[in-house]
């Protein structure tokens, strides 16, 4: 079990670990480390059966850089539970030395004492502090995503983050950093609903609104939207096309206790959204019969 060898963290399974420490101690030989584990960063190891998650990174990366480094940007989006996040992408953190081993990012950027906190015993940025790395150093179609998920989570005030802006304002980076907070949206909960958000941003039409619930007869939330025009009762639904039992019939569902709202409903997919040359005129289309029905019932 990994949760006895050295550096593993307690409680927490599967768990990257030291290697040599845990030979040393007798709990595994060389041979068995070699061949049933996986070396991550050097001399920090995981089950060749487990996947490395971004979260499982982060945890190696910690303990492969030391208690003087703080985990930063996709790292400490892990720790404070984001989802959605690229398992491919490094790990990221801070600190003076700048040598990096491959899967492995580290900035030498200061942090002021406010910007870090203890989590699962490591040492990550904050979560305003990591929404504000990641606007700045990420392109603004990878950061939005990521902001909004770290967002959603954590239930980040915005205005946080522009504050450290304006605390840091000749940082590199920070006006990238405006771009992509000015259309972050904490009521998104996949990276699709983001990308459907602001596709759909510029159609034309006011009143976007996003996170829209719905209540019963006793005044209990029984459904959400990821975004719709209210005023037009459009609802836009994401289709996540999942492959598991049971998706397509929740989507039909759905679409079914919408209309039973009286709303229309618009679904999105990943294709649709990349290529917008679908979405945009379908929605622009449905709005357009909704004002003029209402128009005529005047």
């Amino acid at each position: 079990m990994t949760g006895q060898f050295p550096g593993a963290f307690s409680g927490r399974q599967p768990s990257p670990f030291l290697g040599r420490e845990a030979v040393r101690a007798g709990l595994l030989t060389t041979h068995e480390l070699e061949t049933k584990y996986r070396a991550v960063y050097r001399n920090v190891y995981l089950d060749n059966e487990v996947a490395l998650t971004p979260l499982l990174r982060a945890r190696a990366a910690w303990l492969f850089a030391g208690p003087d480094a703080v985990l930063s940007g996709v790292s400490a989006a892990a720790v404070h539970g984001t989802k959605w996040l690229n398992a491919d992408a490094p790990a990221e953190i801070v600190r003076a030395n700048r040598h990096a081993p491959k899967g492995l990012r580290v900035h030498s950027y200061a942090l002021a004492p406010e910007d870090v906190m203890q989590r699962e015993g490591m040492r990550i940025t904050t979560a305003a502090r990591t929404a504000f790395d990641l606007g700045r150093l990420l392109p603004h179609e990878e950061a939005v995503p990521i902001i909004d998920a770290l967002m959603n989570k954590t239930l980040l005030d915005p205005e946080d983050v522009w504050a450290l802006r304006r605390a840091n304002s000749g940082v590199r980076g920070v006006d990238r950093l405006r771009s992509a907070l000015a259309v972050a949206d904490g009521a998104s909960q996949t990276p699709l609903e983001t990308r459907t958000r602001l596709a759909l941003r510029y159609i034309g039409i006011p009143g976007l609104e996003t996170g829209i619930r719905f209540y019963d007869v006793c005044g209990m939330m029984c459904n959400r939207v990821p975004m719709g025009w209210p005023r037009w009762q459009l609802a836009i639904e994401c289709d996540e096309e999942e492959d598991t039992p049971g998706y397509r019939e929740r989507v039909h569902k759905q679409t079914a206790e919408l209309e039973w709202f009286g709303w229309s409903v618009v679904w999105a997919t990943k294709a649709m959204v990349s290529g917008r040359s679908e979405l945009v005129p379908r929605v622009r289309q449905k709005l357009l019969a909704a004002r003029r029905q209402a128009g005529s019932a005047r």
